[in-house]
């Protein structure tokens, strides 16, 4: 039974209302995040109005601030921005959807000017704008607007989309749009395409904050980003409007050739029960290479056959998919079309070839994600002269899922990664040296036979006498 002292709901209430108003205010004097959360909570009791009006006041000072967030400040940001955003979508929207799509069209007004003062690194504070983007589908199906005026906010907004906050904004809109709304925009998108580009200049400002002060460029790019604008919003109205001729003609001959174009393509015209035309069009791509896959154009290729009931030549684009990159995701989806006991032979002799693949880091990788950890750490230990210490990204990894069973197979990859940093003189990696090096440390307790590799000790003292003098490493092991 849980004590009457543990920090709980139930136990809370057992204050009784009028203590804990007091800790309220106590605890938010001086906290402005929480006078504004509680301020909201008071507001959502008087109604949806209410909440409105309090969120308008605090977007505009948001929208206003020039101050600079760095790292110490983004959560205190983040925290205030969702705060806001579930008062519209949880406290107005369901009483007011018309209010709740004008306060967050504002909300996402103010995307520009605070994602260009804050140290968004962990990418926290534009997916919340992200989400609100999303949410103005549900909010706007529930309000019904206006088709035309809905229309021309989204032409807006898109004329603005610096971040790329908008690129779905015609997808998650379609339902609210609606026939007239989609072709309205259509009529203003096609508009825009054909005016003089002194007139579009003034509309287009996807290249806000450039230098264009260079005459020879400057109209290259502002035409550059208006064509590019254009063709992504029709687009985008295309596929709402379930046109796949309207979505092929934004491309030309030679680019409609490009793999990951024509698998866009393809797959548009398969969905479209138009299989045929799909296939001329997977066959005229040009490719820039044979030796790796295009594997978006190699997804649509095996659709397109298994449309067709050629289900031998899918599988083996699967196969020849996974022998030329190790593609766990084309083994998995080959193994899945096998008989039973005959998926077992498959998959032996797949993981065979990947033990003997050119790329030693693409088969490690490999065997880490499948899982089968004994064969990658049978991998490390037979070519460990092959590791490349500066692909961390594949390394580190693999280092932290063999450290449990393999920990010798572990030690060999953190001192690849130490070696380099160390060899090369990155400096800049040397605080993700030390703990690799700390990690071999403690990991040389579990290992009873280093075989033909040297103990950690010996290794220590070598790298000592190699790199003694590189005090800044040195001194972040501990």
């Amino acid at each position: 039974m849980a004590s009457k002292k543990t920090l709980n709901a139930k136990n809370l209430e057992a204050l009784g209302a009028g203590r804990l108003a007091e800790l309220l205010i106590e605890i938010s004097t001086g906290d402005g995040a929480a006078k504004r959360r509680l301020r909201l909570e008071l507001a959502g009791a008087a109604g949806p109005a209410e909440v409105a009006r309090e969120v308008r006041k605090r977007l505009a000072t948001v929208g206003r601030s020039r101050t600079f967030v760095d790292w110490r400040k983004r959560k205190a940001l983040v925290d205030d921005l969702q705060n806001q955003r579930a008062a519209i979508v949880e406290k107005v929207a369901p009483r007011d959807p018309g209010e709740a799509l004008d306060l967050m069209w504002r909300f996402l007004a103010i995307a520009d000017s605070v994602l260009e003062r804050c140290d968004d690194s962990s990418g926290l504070v534009y997916e919340i704008f992200r989400f609100a983007c999303e949410d103005l589908g549900e909010i706007a199906k529930a309000g019904k607007p206006d088709p035309a005026t809905l229309a021309d906010r989204a032409f807006n907004v898109l004329m603005e989309n610096r971040y790329g906050l908008y690129n779905r904004l015609i997808a998650v809109l379609s339902p609210a749009l609606g026939r007239e709304g989609l072709e309205h925009l259509k009529r203003r998108v096609l508009a825009l395409s054909k005016e003089s580009l002194p007139k579009a200049r003034k509309k287009v400002q996807l290249i806000a904050g450039w230098d264009l002060g260079n005459r020879d460029y400057r109209d290259e790019i502002l035409e550059s980003s208006r064509a590019s604008t254009v063709r992504l919003a029709l687009q985008a109205i295309a596929d709402a409007q379930g046109d796949v001729d309207a979505f092929i003609t934004q491309y030309d001959e030679k680019t409609r050739k490009v793999p990951r174009i024509a698998a866009d393509i393809a797959q548009r015209l398969l969905a479209g029960g138009r299989a045929e035309d799909a296939w001329s069009t997977i066959e005229a791509t040009e490719h820039g290479r044979r030796d790796w896959p295009d594997f978006e154009w190699e997804d649509a290729r095996i659709d397109v056959l298994e449309a067709f009931g050629r289900s031998d030549e899918a599988q083996a684009a699967r196969w020849s998919c996974f022998e030329r990159s190790l593609s766990a995701p084309h083994l998995r989806a080959y193994l899945k079309q096998l008989p039973d006991f005959d998926d077992l032979e498959a998959e032996e002799q797949a993981l065979d070839h990947a033990r003997k693949y050119t790329s030693l880091l693409q088969a490690l990788s490999f065997f880490v994600s499948w899982p089968d950890l004994d064969r990658a750490a049978s991998l490390v230990i037979e070519r460990a002269g092959e590791l490349d210490g500066n692909h961390y990204e594949f390394l580190t990894p693999a280092a932290h899922a063999l450290a449990g069973k393999h920990p010798l197979a572990a030690t060999l990859v953190l001192r690849a990664m130490v070696d380099f940093s160390l060899t090369q003189g990155r400096s800049s990696r040397y605080r993700h040296a030390a703990r690799h090096f700390m990690e071999c440390a403690s990991l040389a307790s579990t290992i009873q036979d280093f075989g033909n590799f040297e103990t950690h000790e010996t290794y220590d003292a070598k790298l000592r006498g190699v790199h003694g003098r590189k005090s800044s490493f040195w001194s972040l092991v501990t």
